[in-house]
């Protein structure tokens, strides 16, 4: 089976690969073993200087891989090049920290001494998307790799290019050979990929779809698997919000990325006092935007990914049309070559309509209007899904309490939501489970082994029946 990259903005097929055959693939998958042997021993600082060179390699070619981004997915090129800066902040803050997040632990008990170490687990799969093409990739890599484990990348089909250049780039960091590899096959190979013993744990960053499979196929052969999937985040708009910040915002938590993000707002969830005064604003912000060749400096939405991503877009447009949906702006496919799509908000949405209901993954907005904050929470939990959230308010403390009500694993108050690789990433209900960055990424990965030496010092503890 033939790989194509196909450029979003022209139809142009750039590239042809073939598909990693059965000998391709069992090599890789021998070749990452073989150095998890040797790589679980590197120490800290061998690990961190391979990854601080890995920051420098991607800052270095950050043009030729922004440019692999743009012409593979369609991602306005200034959004790329801080895709790969990001990339490389990533690299370093984990090469930076690594050591101490996972430093061992005393645990007190009735030995002479206790604790736990975080150990390698060994090679870990990472199942990848096309809309972040190295980021999603990096954010997972780096803690992966600074603890010890190596990593088998199978990315997106849509996107090779971007996904041997990674490997390319981690090579010529100086990472040993197999600590990083891609494997270019199809999602169908997916299964036999997670199935071998080889792979001892899993990441995937997708769709809904795709993560139950992949849960369904590492539930069989009992592995570890962190799973960051779709989401339909709500941005809501309290009566005390500052307003104009609110909307100008709002058009870019929506348009960024060309509205492809699993932490892009969805849901714009309005107090119908300033309802009137926020969609103006949000209107007039989103008619500002350029859309076009996503090579252009001054351009910031883009092409949809893929056509047939189109095609279902506009078909969500449409059947919340038919549903009772307005269009305040947009709703149309500019004609020519290219997989575009004008930003649209649609107004006057309720919960039984299409928009609401569904992950609209493109430049589409949903504004539904609630009559105060109570009913702003009660629609913000009414969804699948559970990633990030956006609450707009001048009452902080307010806020604050607001947030330990809405059902998402993020949620940003004044601002947009975002990925750091500082603060913790991941959300719960159908958006999935585990989490990347942070403290708590690099832990998802490791084998929490207790070390108890005796001999005991203390009776050990006897339970006590009830009464």
């Amino acid at each position: 089976m033939a790989i194509e990259s196909i450029n979003p903005a022209t139809e142009e097929v750039m590239a042809t690969f073939d598909e990693f055959t059965a000998e391709q693939v069992d090599r890789a998958l021998g070749d990452s073993m073989a150095a998890f042997q040797s790589w679980r021993k590197t120490s800290f600082a061998e690990r961190g200087q391979l990854l601080k060179a890995s920051a420098r390699v991607l800052r270095q070619n950050k043009e030729r891989y922004a440019g692999l981004i743009t012409a593979e997915m369609g991602k306005p090129i200034i959004e790329a090049e801080a895709e790969i800066e990001k990339c490389a902040f990533n690299c370093d803050y984990y090469a930076d920290n690594a050591e101490r997040f996972l430093a061992a632990e005393n645990m007190p008990s009735n030995a002479t001494e206790s604790y736990v170490q975080y150990m390698p687990l060994g090679p870990v799969l990472a199942v990848m998307p096309w809309n972040f093409p190295f980021w999603q990739v990096i954010r997972a890599a780096a803690p992966v790799l600074m603890g010890g484990n190596p990593m088998v990348l199978k990315h997106a089909s849509n996107i090779p290019q971007c996904a041997l250049a990674m490997e390319e780039a981690f090579r010529e960091a100086g990472l040993p050979h197999g600590v990083f590899q891609t494997v270019l096959v199809s999602g169908s190979k997916t299964d036999k990929l997670i199935e071998d013993d080889r792979i001892r744990a899993v990441t995937l960053t997708g769709s809904e779809y795709t993560g139950s499979k992949v849960a369904e196929a590492a539930g069989r052969s009992i592995k570890k698997c962190v799973l960051e999937l779709g989401g339909s985040d709500p941005f809501i708009v309290l009566a005390d919000a500052d307003i104009q910040a609110a909307a100008t915002t709002a058009a870019r938590a929506r348009n960024q990325n060309t509205g492809q993000s699993c932490v892009a707002a969805k849901r714009f969830i309005v107090d119908e006092k300033i309802a009137d005064q926020f969609e103006k604003l949000f209107v007039e912000a989103v008619a500002k935007l350029k859309i076009g060749d996503p090579m252009s400096r001054d351009v910031q939405v883009g092409p949809v990914a893929r056509g047939d991503l189109r095609d279902d877009l506009e078909d969500q447009v449409l059947r919340s049309i038919k549903e009772g949906a307005q269009v305040m702006i947009g709703g149309n496919r500019p004609e020519g070559k290219g997989y575009f799509y004008e930003p649209t908000i649609l107004k006057d949405v309720t919960p039984e309509m299409t928009a609401f209901r569904e992950e609209t993954f493109g430049p589409v907005a949903a504004v539904i209007r609630v009559q105060d904050t109570d009913q702003a929470i009660e629609l913000a939990n009414q969804s699948p899904y559970g990633l990030g959230s956006n609450l707009w308010t001048s009452n902080i403390a307010n806020a604050k309490a607001i947030a330990k009500d809405i059902e998402a694993g993020m949620v940003f108050i004044n601002g947009m939501v975002a990925s750091d690789p500082r603060i913790p990433f991941g959300g719960v209900k159908k958006s999935g489970y585990g989490r990347e960055l942070g403290i708590f990424g690099i832990r998802e990965f490791v084998n929490v082994q207790t070390v108890w030496v005796g001999p005991a010092v203390a009776p050990a503890p006897v339970p006590q029946a009830s009464e």
